[in-house]
């Protein structure tokens, strides 16, 4: 009997691995939605604050000769002669019910005016990011493979002119090339394929030099492995190697970088889309600032901190299934 218990095979334990590996990813994004909206609550309120020094709306929205009473009824109707500590209160419990209030400018819904601007952004992120990761990926492979050499060399250049190089300092090169001098695109306007080209590659410089600098130091990492000796001997080529060997196992901090880089394609597209015209929510956020719209300021920031809580919560989650280690560890 005791060979027999020793002998037993632990078919029990098969079904028992998988449960607490699925309850623990459960735990795991309920924790991470619980910082996410603390952090959300957190920018809120620095926002609130924050924006209400900036000056009083009412100077702006009524002409120079309104006389103390009228500025005294707009302040009245837009609830801004009540306490800060009120004016809070009704800001949070119109979070809780998605009530961004109303525009200061416009006269309308916060959500409304946000939600036609945003495709013009997501439509510029998407861009850049495409362009991000159709240069990006095989100049990081290149670089790689070539270590030393001159390919090697001159993408690590490329790199650091796009890291130390502001991007409405390329905005406007671009516009000087390709609209002023050869005439080619537009330099500013929204609605065609050549209105997208230059916001899209000056939003993706930046991106374009992370994350290709990146993959690079990661491959190199990974090139040196013994899995990767192996499949050398085995006679696969050296393309071959890299993507079937080397690749997936140096993508997890690609994967990261890509993610972090997706918020600051959507809220580094503030001055991006202020250079070329650009109707999305970074060109709102300049003017809501400029008119000292206070709910609009509020909405566009907790708008450019949730894409960045959210991406990288999906960047989390994204590791259990791009590394078999990280889904067993939890």
């Amino acid at each position: 009997m005791s060979a027999l218990t020793l002998d037993q095979p632990p078919a029990p334990a098969k079904s028992t691995t998988r449960r607490p590996d699925r309850a623990g990813l459960l735990r795991e994004v309920a924790k991470r939605l619980v910082t996410a909206l603390f952090v959300l609550l957190c920018t809120a309120t620095v926002a609130f604050f924050l924006v209400r020094l900036s000056g009083d709306p009412v100077k702006i929205l009524l002409p120079p000769d309104a006389t103390a009473e009228q500025e005294q009824v707009l302040r009245h109707s837009l609830g801004l002669d009540q306490s800060l500590f009120a004016q809070y209160l009704d800001y949070l419990r119109g979070l809780l019910h998605l009530d961004f209030g109303d525009s200061l400018v416009y006269g309308q819904p916060v959500g409304e005016i946000l939600a036609d601007r945003l495709p013009a952004t997501i439509e510029l992120a998407a861009a850049a990011l495409a362009v991000t990761l159709v240069i990006a990926v095989p100049a990081g492979i290149l670089a790689a493979m070539r270590r030393g050499r001159g390919t090697d060399n001159t993408v690590m250049t490329g790199v650091l002119l796009g890291q130390s190089t502001p991007p409405f300092w390329v905005g406007i090169l671009l516009i000087l090339v390709f609209a002023v001098w050869l005439r080619a695109l537009p330099a500013s306007g929204y609605g065609t394929l050549a209105n997208l080209v230059l916001p899209a590659v000056t939003l993706a410089v930046y991106s374009v030099a992370v994350v290709a600098r990146l993959l690079r130091s990661s491959l190199i990492d990974v090139l040196s492995c013994d899995h990767i000796r192996s499949a050398r001997a085995k006679g696969f080529g050296p393309l071959q190697v890299v993507l079937r060997h080397g690749l997936r196992n140096a993508s997890l901090p690609v994967v990261t970088v890509v993610g972090l880089e997706v918020g600051n394609l959507l809220g580094g597209a503030i001055l991006t889309e202020r250079v070329f015209s650009w109707p999305g929510v970074g060109q709102l956020t300049v003017e809501a600032i400029s008119n000292r719209d206070f709910p609009l300021v509020q909405a566009t920031v907790l708008f450019f901190a949730a894409t960045f809580v959210v991406v990288n919560l999906l960047v989390d989650l994204s590791y259990s299934f791009l590394d078999p280690r990280v889904r067993t560890s939890r």
